[in-house]
């Protein structure tokens, strides 16, 4: 071998050799048949039953027609509803998701060998779709350890086991497709997106990682047919622990409560404010006589650190404010007109919550934005008519974003102010709310707005 070829053989191993080791995930597995062996008896079916009203006309009692009631059925019928979870405990304590149990007069769980249990509801936890069980068994249980979700890797092998469609003990495999999604679905989004098959009836079954370690629990999919299309999202285990334990100790949750409206920021906001990069949450309204009032933190405010963790959106504050225990007092780092300054919050606990939103709607009083019908919408204040130019004769909510790849978000811009939805006038959110409710209930049809955008009147259907 010539000298210079040697050199170039060298050179190019070692160039080779220079590159990091890629990943740090488990690597792929030959198949999964002893992993599944392994896990699948802590893996459960969970039943429930409850007791609801016939819907079935009944006639008064002593009238005429009183015997026709007999050809009816009885004044109330049974339902029932199928799910999946697992045991953390050998002793009996078992996950699954709070929409799995809701409202359940009675709960069984169906083990892997056939045992059949009643089960207890230690405490549930809407928020987050979270919820926990207790059976009395004989001997200890078969039961999974949870992982740390912060390790999981975006392109990492998952196992999905659970009970899809009624069918029994039922095994999906595939990759984490991202982590930290929001999809509006509650307050406290961050879940993992998997490709892995979860189906109805998957749901509080566990997102195994190729240790064997619960990293998710498995909850919801996005899908126009109601069968899994690839895009199936679960709570991350380190959520899940926190949730968990407090559930066990106290059987409810209680959060802490900031009583402010945020939103993040893009990076030209950032930079007006004197930040480098796109990070903080910006306060557009806050609470009347809520512990941000009370501390001093105004509209306009930038919230950059809470209690010494950077804020890098409005989700993290969010979570940051839930997370800080009521009555605590904690610093809060701002940026107001260009000075950097710290404040002390008294933490409020957070009374109520909305813990009905579905995916066209997501409201966040503890910290985060309102979407009705994709937009992100704010009562006016001063502060807001300034920021957007809006005349004090003008009335309606203004809108502070839009969802992106929405119907909205291509018709609709921010700043913009809607005076009416579905023909009727808007001047709070709760006024949005219900309009923009009936008028998907009554038909399929876009819904009609009227929008003032800097005093041209706008009428545009938003789907």
């Amino acid at each position: 071998m010539s000298f210079i070829r040697f050199i170039a053989v060298f050179t190019t191993l070692g160039v080779i050799l220079a590159f990091p080791a890629v990943g740090q995930g488990h690597p792929a597995p030959d198949g999964f048949a002893e992993l599944t062996k392994r896990l699948s008896p802590a893996v459960v079916n969970i039943s429930t039953s409850r007791q609801v009203g016939s819907e079935m006309p009944r006639f008064p009692e002593g009238s005429s027609v009183e015997r026709f009631n007999d050809y009816f059925g009885p004044d109330s019928r049974t339902q029932q509803s199928s799910g999946s979870g697992f045991v953390i405990d050998p002793a009996g304590v078992i996950i699954t998701n709070n929409h799995v149990i809701e409202g359940a007069d009675e709960v069984e769980v169906t083990f892997f060998d056939g045992l059949v249990l009643v089960a207890d509801i230690v405490g549930r936890d809407p928020a987050t779709d979270l919820a926990v069980l207790r059976v009395h068994p004989e001997q200890d249980l078969p039961a999974v350890t949870l992982g740390d979700s912060d390790k999981a890797l975006t392109g990492e092998w998952v196992l999905a086991i659970g009970n899809p469609f009624g069918l029994g003990g039922s095994v999906s495999a595939g990759i984490i497709s991202a982590r930290n999604r929001d999809i509006s679905s509650g307050n406290y989004d961050q879940f993992i997106q998997t490709d892995a098959a979860i189906n109805r009836g998957n749901s509080g079954g566990p997102l195994f990682n190729m240790a064997g370690e619960v990293i998710g629990v498995n909850s919801a999919i996005l899908s126009p047919s109601g069968g899994s299309v690839g895009i199936a999202f679960s709570i991350p285990s380190n959520l899940v622990a926190d949730i968990v334990e407090k559930l066990l100790e106290f059987g409810v949750i209680e959060r802490g409560w900031l009583g402010v409206s945020v939103n993040s920021v893009t990076r030209a906001v950032a930079e007006s404010y004197g930040l480098g990069e796109a990070a903080g949450a910006l306060v557009f309204s806050v609470g009347v006589d809520g512990p941000a009032e009370r501390a001093g933190i105004k509209a306009g405010d930038l919230i950059v650190e809470f209690d010494g963790k950077e804020v890098s959106d409005s989700r993290m504050l969010t979570a940051l404010a839930a997370k800080a225990k009521p009555g605590s007092k904690v610093d809060i780092v701002l940026v107001r007109e260009g000075d950097r300054r710290t404040v002390a919050v008294e933490i409020g606990l957070l009374e109520q919550e909305d813990l009905d939103v579905d995916a066209g709607e997501h409201s966040n009083e503890a910290g985060g934005p309102q979407f009705i019908l994709d937009m992100e919408l704010a009562e006016l204040t001063s502060d807001l008519r300034r920021q957007f130019s809006i005349r004090s004769s003008v009335k309606g909510l203004v809108v502070l974003s839009t969802r992106d790849s929405s119907d909205a978000a291509t018709k609709i811009k921010v700043g913009d102010v809607i005076e009416q939805i579905a023909w009727k006038n808007v001047s709070s959110i709760k006024d949005a709310e219900k309009l923009a409710a009936d008028a998907k209930k009554q038909s399929d049809r876009p819904v009609l707005i009227i929008v003032n955008r800097r005093g041209e009147v706008l009428r545009l259907a938003i789907r």
